[in-house]
């Protein structure tokens, strides 16, 4: 799993976390390479990144324990 924790992530550049945002809070996003998640502590989700494309939907959203 090295490969995930480099600065761009197999098809996910982390770069683009400064251009993303929640959707529900306007807060920055912290990114889970573990999970391939974006997560908003904020708002207390966590937004999966698929195929290396973050989606940002609150429906497609996992709520943190």
């Amino acid at each position: 799993m090295s490969e995930e924790t480099t600065s761009d992530a197999p098809g996910f550049d982390r770069r683009m976390l400064e251009a993303l945002v929640c959707p529900q809070t306007q807060t920055t996003l912290h990114y889970d390479a573990e999970r391939q998640e974006l997560v908003s502590k904020a708002a207390g989700l966590a937004f999966p990144i698929r195929n290396g494309i973050p989606v940002m939907l609150l429906d497609e959203a996992r709520a943190l324990d």
